[in-house]
C-alpha cells in the first residue's frame, strides 16, 4: 500500500502538509534580511550556514492576514528542483504517514486559496490536511515544465 511521509504544520487554523523528502530542515527564525523589489511574499533572505536562502511567507503568498512571530514560529528550508528556499509556518505540528487513499485531488473551489499551491486533501481521522503543490509557492520561476 503506497503512503506519503509528510511534515505538517499550521498557519492559524488550517493544517498543511509537504513531502518530508522536499524537507531539508526547520530551523527557528533568524534575522531575515529584506531584499528590495522583491515579490510581496518574498520576506527577505538568511544565511544558513553560508548559503543565502530566500524566505517566503505562506501567510502573504496564500492572502492571509500576517501575524506576530511567536515562540512556536518556524523556516521550512525546502529543495524543489535544483532551488532552495525557506517557508514561514506558524508552527510545525508533526511528521505523519498518510496512505495514498486519504488523499483527495483538491476540491473546485480551493478555500479562498489559488488551486495551483494545491495538489491534494488529505484526510486524517476528522482532521483534514492540505497538501502543498511546491513547484508552484516560489512563483513561475520554479516551474520547469518537463517534456515526458
Amino acid at each position: 500500500m503506497a503512503e506519503e511521509q509528510l511534515v505538517t504544520f499550521s498557519l492559524g487554523s488550517e493544517e498543511f502538509g509537504v513531502d518530508i523528502m522536499r524537507v531539508q530542515e526547520i530551523i527557528r527564525i533568524p534575522p531575515i534580511t529584506r531584499v528590495p523589489k522583491a515579490s510581496e511574499y518574498v520576506e527577505g533572505v538568511i544565511n544558513l550556514r553560508g548559503n543565502v536562502i530566500p524566505v517566503i511567507s505562506l501567510r502573504t503568498r496564500f492572502g492571509m492576514t500576517r501575524v506576530e512571530e511567536t515562540d512556536l514560529s518556524r523556516i521550512i528550508v525546502l529543495q524543489v528542483q535544483t532551488k532552495v528556499f525557506g517557508i514561514r509556518v506558524d508552527a510545525v505540528t508533526e511528521v505523519l504517514r498518510l496512505e495514498s487513499e486519504a488523499i483527495e485531488p483538491p476540491p473546485p473551489i480551493t478555500l479562498g486559496m489559488d488551486a495551483q499551491f494545491i495538489r491534494g486533501v488529505g484526510k486524517i481521522g476528522e482532521r483534514l490536511l492540505i497538501l502543498l503543490d511546491l513547484d508552484h509557492i516560489m512563483g513561475g520561476e520554479t516551474n520547469h515544465d518537463v517534456c515526458a
